[in-house]
């Protein structure tokens, strides 16, 4: 346990030792060791290259992810994957219609010899948190995570509780047209840094999946590559990438331009342009650069500007604003 009271992952006992970089070194030998934390990953999550650099975008970007798909394909796998190969602290909560917000954030309990109330820490105070289902529960417990994800902290009968350092959500959610769900509401939504679906595999991914052990036995038997002190340092390395003003010019002709884009139901906020920068920033130090390109930006949009909109086909309207703004 830390000085702050964080606590921190151990590696399973498999004998291998942990490769530990200094991430405060150099773009590159950041890269490298996320490139082995990624190599790791799609060795669990076949087929999705893709979508598993963008999950560790987003992570080292310091938001958190939403994973949108059908059962079956993945979500919850990608979500542990993160968790063992980050080598941070995991909890897990399976949201249901009647999980109450006590059951994520804590309760205070009165305790009769000192007599006092003392705060019993719920599942939420962890590195790395799934939100299984998260729109199976009711508006009320899925808002409980609110304070949580913009602040990392949760206040619990008017007392401050700090989350640990680096605290991350992983929330996987189902189709909304399935049975017994609850659709996030726009504030909820705008938490989350990138949503991502992760599709059916490919055929030859799709043989692996049938014919390989399964995904579970190959995350009990997956070493940790980085520790939680190695992400945060690689968060830090994230801020440190130097963005020139012409894609800062280029940012903002893309949040102008979605403002004036009737498909796109009023643009983006502020707060999105915030998290596409800091995103685009993530895409650069996992290529091994300290300078961000406009090709970072156009990687990133799509997953991180579309939840944000309630239109039809957001991706493909992020996609065509993405065409229609030239690259100064």
């Amino acid at each position: 346990m830390t000085a702050n009271g964080d606590r921190m992952a151990t590696l399973p006992a498999t004998g291998q030792a942990r490769y530990t970089p200094s991430m405060n070194a150099h773009p590159q030998q950041a890269a490298s060791a996320l490139a082995r934390a990624q190599e790791a990953l799609d060795g669990i999550i076949v087929g999705k290259p893709e979508r598993v650099r963008l999950a560790l975008c987003c992570l080292i970007a310091g938001g958190h992810l939403l994973l949108e798909d059908a059962p079956g394909m993945g979500k919850t796998t990608l979500a542990h994957g993160l968790g063992a190969v980050l080598g941070l602290e995991f909890h897990r909560i399976q949201f249901t219609a009647d999980l109450l917000p006590a059951d994520v954030l804590g309760v205070s309990i009165f305790d009769p010899a000192s007599r006092q109330f003392a705060f019993h820490r719920g599942p939420i105070f962890t590195q790395l948190l799934l939100a299984d289902e998260i729109n199976r529960a009711t508006p009320k417990t899925q808002s409980a995570l609110l304070e949580a994800m913009a602040e990392g902290q949760v206040t619990v009968d008017g007392t401050l509780h700090l989350l640990p350092k680096p605290f991350f959500v992983v929330a996987t959610q189902n189709p909304r047209h399935q049975i017994g769900t609850f659709p996030l509401p726009e504030s909820q939504m705008d938490r989350f840094l990138m949503r991502l679906d992760l599709g059916f595999p490919d055929r030859a991914a799709e043989r692996r999946l049938l014919t390989e052990d399964p995904r579970q036995m190959l995350l009990d038997k997956q070493p940790a590559i980085l520790a939680a002190a190695d992400v945060a340092q690689a968060q830090e390395a994230t801020r440190a990438v130097h963005v020139a003003a012409p894609l800062v010019d280029y940012l903002q002709d893309l949040l102008a331009a979605s403002r004036t884009a009737p498909e796109l139901g009023g643009g983006f906020s502020p707060r999105a342009g915030l998290g596409l920068l800091m995103a685009t920033r993530a895409h650069a130090l996992l290529a091994g650069r300290g300078h961000a390109v406009p090709e970072d930006l156009q990687a990133v949009a799509p997953a991180v500007l579309a939840h944000r909109v309630e239109v039809g086909d957001a991706g493909q309207q992020v996609r065509a604003l993405l065409e229609r703004v030239p690259v100064p």
